[in-house]
């Protein structure tokens, strides 16, 4: 069994009874991106927050930006599923991240509703959990596992 198979296998696991595929940790998301130039990123945090706080940094073709919901405001993306048609073949492995994990869980499932059927959430999310002091990325997320990203 490959390393790739093996971080799937965990990832089911982890998100079992949960409506997509599964979950990885930012350390094996990244992993699965160097791994296979098939595995697509969707971020979904908005455009100001990819803007302000920084995006992740790989290969052009490996991620999109779809929001979740729109900034100013907060109001759903009424066009979330259009937008993610497209992103890559139903059958490729699609990894989801925002801030912190939660809206990451609702692009995986929206993406298996609409038929991917390798849709997995990233755990933590970009930022991760605030600390004790309110401050995020020092608590879980990309940026703390030390993964590439791009700042503001």
């Amino acid at each position: 069994m490959s390393t790739s198979e093996q971080i799937l296998a965990a990832a089911r696991t982890r998100a079992a009874g949960e409506p997509y595929a599964g979950a990885v940790t930012p350390a094996e998301a990244y992993a699965l991106l160097q791994a296979d130039p098939k595995v697509k990123l969707v971020d979904v945090r908005t455009n100001a927050e990819r803007d302000w706080v920084g995006r992740v940094h790989i290969p052009e073709g490996q991620h999109k930006a779809v929001q979740w919901v729109m900034y100013p405001g907060g109001a759903p993306n009424p066009e979330f599923a259009h937008e993610l048609q497209g992103v890559t073949d139903k059958d490729d492995v699609v990894l989801f991240l925002c801030r912190s994990g939660v809206r990451s869980r609702h692009g995986a499932r929206v993406a298996t509703e609409l038929g991917y059927r390798n849709a997995f959430d990233i755990l933590e999310g970009f930022e991760g959990d605030k600390d004790a002091q309110g401050h995020r990325k020092t608590v879980g997320g990309w940026c703390k596992a030390g993964l590439p990203w791009i700042g503001a």
